[in-house]
């Protein structure tokens, strides 16, 4: 009588093949985390710089007489919302609006239960860059999270 051997794995096989698929996923863990990171270090960029070119658009307008500022006023939005919403362009017969953003974008580091306006840190023209307070105006955000990216700089000083 001949014995003939089943196909399939032995026991000792398979261990070798689960220690290396172990041993992989251990190795690439850290790397899809610094990816999904980088990924959102890239939104929060370009999301600050979204806000910073209608917070510069605003104040052009302003400087050119197009939404009638006061002197008293610094020459920034008293809201991100406003920046959405849109004013009356005070040079157009028509008295169309100008609108800045098309919708405010969210800080990926803040929570999701919040708005995207309160996602982010706001700082007035009239408080200090090192110490930034909210105001009357915005003259510029930042995020409010109190992580480290990768590059070694807090993600508030972006």
């Amino acid at each position: 009588m001949v014995c003939r051997r089943q196909p399939g794995f032995t026991l000792i096989e398979m261990l070798v093949t689960l220690a290396i698929v172990a041993i992989l996923s251990t190795l690439l863990l850290p790397l899809a985390e610094t990816t999904a990171r980088r990924t959102k270090e890239q939104d929060l960029k370009h999301a600050l710089r979204q806000i910073r070119d209608g917070l510069d658009a605003y104040r052009k307008a302003v400087d050119e007489g197009r939404l009638g500022a006061t002197a008293d006023r610094s020459g920034y939005p008293p809201s991100l919302d406003v920046l959405v919403t849109g004013l009356e362009d005070q040079k157009d017969p028509k008295r169309r609006k100008l609108y800045f953003l098309r919708a405010i974008p969210r800080d990926p580091f803040a929570d999701l239960g919040i708005s995207a306006e309160e996602s982010w840190g706001k700082r007035s023209y009239a408080s200090a860059h090192d110490d930034p307070r909210e105001g009357d105006d915005i003259y510029d955000v930042y995020s409010r999270s109190t992580a480290i990216g990768l590059n070694g700089i807090a993600y508030r000083e972006w």
